[in-house]
């Protein structure tokens, strides 16, 4: 009885998870937390990577994904579980904008708009906050 009910419970919230190769995929980074090239670790470090594509589908649960060179010391078929769909959205296209450099490869940034700016005090120290 008990059981059965338990059962209930986490079948309502177990999906089957299944991508079309070209899909485009975001990647889990549980398993390698601790690995330093994926940035910062800490509480606000990202959870997924991404979105890579999906070249092929192995088997019933596992993706061959498109990786950049970067991260070519991971293998590169995932299980569905690691996998989460990307939803494209037209504000996640930035546009690319020019950079001009300078003979000692070298670039002057100019803020574009001062947004908000405030005076944080630490002890005795007053410290310009200023969002661009």
């Amino acid at each position: 009885m008990a059981q059965d009910r338990q059962k209930s419970y986490a079948d309502n919230r177990r999906k089957d998870l299944q991508f079309e190769v070209g899909d485009w995929v975001f990647l889990k980074l549980s398993p390698w937390k601790g690995v330093v090239r994926f940035g910062r670790r800490g509480k606000l470090s990202s959870r997924y990577i991404g979105p890579y594509e999906i070249l092929e589908r192995v088997g019933p649960i596992a993706y061959m994904l498109a990786l950049p060179s970067d991260l070519s010391r991971l293998h590169d078929v995932f299980h569905v579980s690691m996998l989460r769909k990307y939803i494209s959205n037209p504000s996640h296209i930035l546009e690319e904008q020019l950079i001009e450099l300078q003979e000692d490869l070298t670039y002057v940034e100019q803020p574009v708009q001062i947004l908000d700016w405030k005076m944080q005090v630490l002890r005795s120290r007053e410290i310009p906050l200023v969002k661009v």
